[in-house]
């Protein structure tokens, strides 16, 4: 972004580019996606170093370990970038996908038809590989979009918009579909711009998608915390249960889908907690228990607030409860709707707490880390939701999505209905617009 551009200038631009970009055909943006895939491939040496300026930097401003853990880029994170970038060129178009037809008359054929919301504004973490995966899925599904990253990335984010709009454009992609922000003062600015704008995908702590929603013009979409939990039931496979606890907390320590809290039932605390409680203490996890949990483990006291905490740090709650009904009661007060999960070899029960648990994800006997827009088929994600409107969970294409009504006739007007010269026949027909 040019910092002489004013923020308002670049949502005009995103509202221009946005009908010619929804009009792109699929081949054109499947072929921005695997060339943006290339020109990451081709650079990821000079990624790298300038990552690295970011990351020195924000070692020197005392950047908290977590976010320090997200900002930074390895190999690995960029072949990941690459891979889902073409995961997504391969799956079929979110664009003008027929959801329902009807005949309301002879002659006259309703149709749904998905369609491109338009202009996105994103406000996200300090994760780079972020605005990859957000710019990717809005260019698939047709949306501009306007990207503000945290500041402790900016060069990295910078050059990753460069590389995405070099690609973009050289295949014939609208001038203004892509900008990145800078400041605060910028976002303030984007909440204004109803005019151009028309949705806000918040990413970032629960006090700070609050200050969004509080503070926008513009609808909001997001999740604000990712208090996540495990529950081990009784009966379960202990091996599978030690398994997915220490996979759900450990394996990503920073990240909204890692496990805060884990309830065991009383019937198998005595069994499984020693063994789950090494484990996780081995991986150099700090576990803050109830009296039943300290008892076992000789761990620090839960408190309050622990019930209550994201940690995305090596701590993990533990409380003891007496049954199936009392962990879904405690999932539901204390959790964020994000994702939780449950071990268990007696159906009914992981039947009931699919059903019963009101979370966006709910998973049977694996690991909360799959909840990923890249594992669920997706190609990537822009985001996960906890609400219930319009999209819930990792959201793709799809959730950038929305759909308008086409109406096809041959002359028919509201006077003929009403003097019963045609008649309404509402009658399903193929889904399959008229050529």
């Amino acid at each position: 972004m040019n910092e002489s551009v004013s923020v308002r200038e670049l949502a005009r631009k995103a509202r221009v580019a946005a009908a010619p970009l929804s009009a792109a055909p699929l081949s054109a943006r499947n072929q921005a996606l695997l060339s943006i895939a290339e020109e990451i491939s081709a650079h990821i040496p000079q990624l790298l170093k300038v990552n690295q300026e970011d990351v020195a930097q924000a070692r020197e401003e005392n950047l908290a370990a977590p976010l320090l853990s997200r900002l930074q880029l390895t190999e690995d994170k960029c072949r990941r970038m690459i891979e889902e970038l073409q995961a997504l060129a391969g799956l079929p178009d979110p664009l003008g996908t027929v959801s329902s037809a009807l005949e309301l008359s002879e002659g006259l054929e309703l149709y749904r038809v998905s369609c491109p919301i338009g202009v996105i504004g994103v406000i996200f973490e300090s994760r780079p590989d972020a605005l990859v995966q957000i710019s990717a899925l809005c260019l698939k599904s047709g949306n501009a979009v306007l990207l503000k990253g945290g500041r402790e990335a900016l060069r990295t984010n910078e050059l990753l918009t460069a590389m995405i709009l070099r690609a973009s454009e050289s295949c014939g992609l609208p001038d203004g579909w892509c900008s990145l922000l800078h400041t605060r003062e910028d976002v303030q600015e984007m909440l204004k711009l109803h005019e151009y704008i028309d949705l806000i995908i918040p990413r970032g702590s629960n006090a700070f998608v609050r200050y969004i929603m509080q503070n926008s013009q513009i609808p909001v979409l997001g999740h604000a915390d990712g208090l996540c939990h495990v529950y081990v039931d009784d009966p379960c496979d202990l091996k599978t249960a030690v398994r997915v606890t220490v996979d759900s907390k450990t394996q990503n320590l920073s990240v909204c889908n890692a496990a805060e809290t884990l309830l065991v039932h009383a019937g198998i605390a005595e069994q499984f907690l020693p063994e789950a409680g090494r484990a996780l203490m081995e991986k150099g996890v700090e576990i803050r228990g109830d009296e039943k949990t300290q008892s076992l483990l000789g761990c620090k006291a839960a408190e309050q607030k622990d019930w209550e905490t994201e940690y995305l740090d090596a701590i993990l709650s533990i409380r003891v409860v007496d049954s199936l009904e009392e962990a879904i009661r405690h999932i539901n007060h204390y959790g964020s709707h994000h994702t939780d999960a449950i071990v268990s070899t007696d159906r009914e029960h992981v039947e009931r707490f699919m059903t019963e648990v009101d979370s966006a994800d709910v998973f049977a006997n694996c690991s909360t880390r799959f909840a990923d827009g890249y594992l669920f088929g997706l190609g990537a994600e822009v985001g996960i939701s906890t609400g219930k409107l319009h999209a819930r969970g990792p959201m793709g294409m799809e959730g950038l999505c929305t759909y308008k009504y086409r109406l096809y006739g041959h002359g028919q007007i509201l006077r003929e209905l009403n003097e019963g010269k045609i008649h309404l026949t509402h009658r399903p027909i193929p889904e399959e617009l008229p050529r």
